[in-house]
């Protein structure tokens, strides 16, 4: 067994190694002496001790002899191996190990240069995958001879070309010789860049500016190398640099604020305002990207690295013969070149603008806002007011430019006429109305109804509606004209000063509750005001349960004031005046009881007179003292004089009985001073208040 495992053993290193090189690349005796002694070893089947057909020298030999056919190969290193075949999809090849390695196809590039024999370097991923197979890439050997030169040059400083390959965010992908290299945008060229994609496909030089080793990353820059060739012409322009030099530069970049010039290596910046004596919205407006412009140094500092140009000084100030070209009372031509709250502006040329204010726009029209008649572009005539040329400010009209429709306003709407007009608009203190175009008379709310209070004029009036008013007043300086509403009907106040007379009693309707008493609608359509004070109860929460809107109650006139429009009722009032009414007629009946003053009274009036308080109310003890005073009888003798004493005693008796029983009728019906005392108070502070 053992000497056929040798014999096999000798075999395939035979056929693996036909000619085993020595140091002269002949193949050994050793190796000649083992292939003619393998042949004629005998094999022995029976006895272990006889299993070893070679001695221990042999075979130390055989095995070194062995091992030399194999190489020192470790993984991930780049190696040399000999193209065994090239099939449809692989390459097969021979790196010296025990067994081959194939490359996948794709990495070749060129498959019609890949020929049987052909040496190349391939790397080595894998000894043994899950196959037994070794693992080789062509394309990652390609990539780290790629990656060592590209180093070598980044240590040197040295340059590098490479093709712009496809864009991606912040910048581009360069190829060099191979080898991905990232170009970030600001570094492509000394200028910004507006098209990348103008850039793929074309090669450049380039400095390798930072390598990766650990990510395998590659950053390049072509701006560098642009700048570095530009030093020398930059110096020479600084050292020439001079104020109110005029010099020709390329617009290099255009921002919101200005424009920067490239001057032959040295960068200015022309500012927005330095442009043109115009408005200039944007640089945009005036130059192009690439344009070569003339300019004027203005300014820079020490450093010369900060320079301010101009362009507008290189043509004269428009405003140097303003006063000429534009006289007072002359009529031009401008663009509207931009709009504010407060007016609009107007070019009348390149520099000299002027403003229309609001108030300039319309003679009749209240103008809220000046887009309301022109817009930014608008090509309008106008009028030159004023001329200020220290503080360059010219004032512009438009409405100069027609008739001023107030210059016949009294003659076209005299005091006293009646017109119709439109209801325009409603404010709180009163309603315009359209008497013409452009022309506007206000109602004052005071002058809408000669009955109601109003709070707001659509409580009469609604927009829109076409109503008949009476001017009023017309104020030609001030542009107002006031109009009434309410004087187109008779005043009913001469009416109503004889209805409602003070102290005169009238029904109410109760319109609305309010915080200091009560709205009240009269009989011919006048409202009226109840105070609080003047009602019976002492809070509003009290009235508003005691009385209801929509109701009618009686109430009593305490004040007319005709000038003022003001009528005022009370119902308190009208209650106390109620009740000493009835207190007048309860005294006339108790004095019709009372006796005449030339007689005397009898017994029997006198027993009257003590049982009548039982039965109903009769004259005070001060009406019925004075009677018996001036009833007194003469004196009489005799027997009639001594029983006048007697008669005197009851007939004395008889009013205290009288005036005793009263108060006991009247006891439950009336409180007492006491409790009178709130109800008489509680009104008069709530008046107060």
């Amino acid at each position: 067994m053992v000497d056929e495992e040798k014999t096999q053993i000798t075999e395939n290193a035979v056929e693996e190694n036909p000619a085993i090189p020595g140091e002269g690349g002949e193949a050994t005796p050793d190796s000649v002496e083992i292939q003619a002694e393998s042949p004629k070893t005998e094999s022995r089947s029976n006895g272990l001790e006889d299993e070893a057909e070679y001695s221990q020298e042999e075979y130390n030999h055989f095995v070194d002899l062995y091992s030399r056919t194999l190489k020192d190969i470790e993984e991930n290193q780049i190696v040399q191996g000999r193209v065994l075949a090239v099939t449809n999809s692989d390459v097969v090849v021979d790196i010296g190990f025990k067994s081959e390695g194939t490359v996948p196809l794709e990495e070749f590039g060129d498959v019609s240069n890949v020929k049987v024999g052909d040496k190349i370097e391939v790397f080595l991923d894998t000894l043994e995958d899950t196959d037994g197979q070794l693992v080789l890439s062509k394309r990652k050997a390609d990539f780290m001879r790629l990656w060592d030169r590209v180093v070598d040059i980044h240590n040197e400083g040295g340059t590098i070309e490479g093709t712009c390959t496809r864009r991606i965010k912040g910048g581009m992908v360069v190829d060099l010789m191979g080898v991905d290299a990232f170009l970030p945008g600001s570094q492509i060229d000394v200028k910004p860049i507006r098209d990348f994609d103008a850039l793929i496909g074309k090669t450049f030089t380039f400095r390798i500016v930072k390598v990766n080793k650990l990510r395998k990353n590659i950053v390049v820059s072509r701006r560098m190398l642009l700048e570095e060739s530009m030093a020398e012409m930059r110096e020479q322009v600084i050292a020439e640099l001079e104020k109110g030099q005029i010099r020709e530069g390329s617009v290099k970049n255009i921002t919101d604020f200005g424009v920067f010039v490239d001057l032959g290596g040295v960068d200015g910046l022309l500012h927005i305002n330095d442009i043109s004596w115009g408005r200039v919205k944007h640089p945009s407006e005036v130059v192009d990207l690439d344009e070569k412009i003339e300019v004027v140094v203005l300014d820079f500092n020490d450093a010369k690295d900060r320079i301010s140009l101009g362009m507008k000084q290189l043509t004269p100030h428009p405003w140097e013969n303003v006063d000429d070209k534009y006289p007072e009372e002359a009529v031009v031509k401008g663009k509207v070149v931009s709009i504010a709250d407060y007016g609009a502006f107007v070019e009348l040329e390149r520099g000299v603008e002027g403003l229309v204010h609001v108030s300039e726009m319309s003679w009749t029209r209240n103008i809220v806002h000046p887009s309301k008649i022109l817009n930014v572009g608008d090509e309008i005539e106008v009028k030159i007011l004023n001329v200020d040329r220290e503080r360059k400010r010219i004032s512009l009209g438009l409405k100069q430019l027609t008739p001023d429709p107030w210059d016949t306003i009294e003659e076209r709407f005299p005091v006293n006429s009646r017109y119709k007009g439109r209801v325009r608009n409603m404010t709180n203190f009163g309603a315009f109305v359209e008497m013409d175009e452009g022309i506007d008379g206000l109602i004052h709310i005071s002058d809408l109804s000669w009955t109601r209070k109003l709070k707001h004029p659509s409580e009469v009036l609604k927009k829109n509606d076409e109503i008949e008013v009476i001017v009023l007043d017309v104020n030609k300086n001030d542009r107002r004209l006031s109009l009434g509403y309410k004087q187109i009907e008779t005043d009913p106040w001469p009416a109503f000063e004889e209805a409602y007379q003070v102290g005169s009693v009238s029904d109410a309707k109760v319109i609305r509750f309010i915080e200091k008493g009560l709205i009240v609608e009269l009989p011919l359509g006048l409202e009226g005001f109840v105070p609080l004070s003047q009602l019976e109860e002492s809070s509003m929460a009290k009235v508003s349960q005691n009385m209801k809107e929509g109701e009618t109650y009686p109430f009593l006139v305490i004040e007319f004031d005709k000038e003022n429009k003001r009528i005022v009722l009370s119902r308190k009032q009208l209650t106390q005046k109620n009740k000493a009414a009835k207190d007048e007629a309860d005294k006339a009946d108790l004095d019709a009881y009372a006796p005449r003053d030339s007689e005397a009274p009898t017994l029997g009036e006198m027993a009257g007179e003590v049982a009548g308080p039982a039965v109903e109310k009769k004259p005070k003890k001060k009406t019925t003292q004075k009677a018996d005073a001036e009833a007194a009888p003469p004196k009489k003798t005799g027997k009639e004089e001594e029983a006048a004493p007697s008669e005197d005693q009851e007939a004395e008796k008889a009013p205290k009985k009288t005036k005793s029983s009263r108060a006991k009728k009247e006891s439950p019906a009336k409180a007492s001073p006491e409790q009178e005392k709130p109800e008489q108070e509680s009104p008069e502070k709530e008046t107060e208040a």
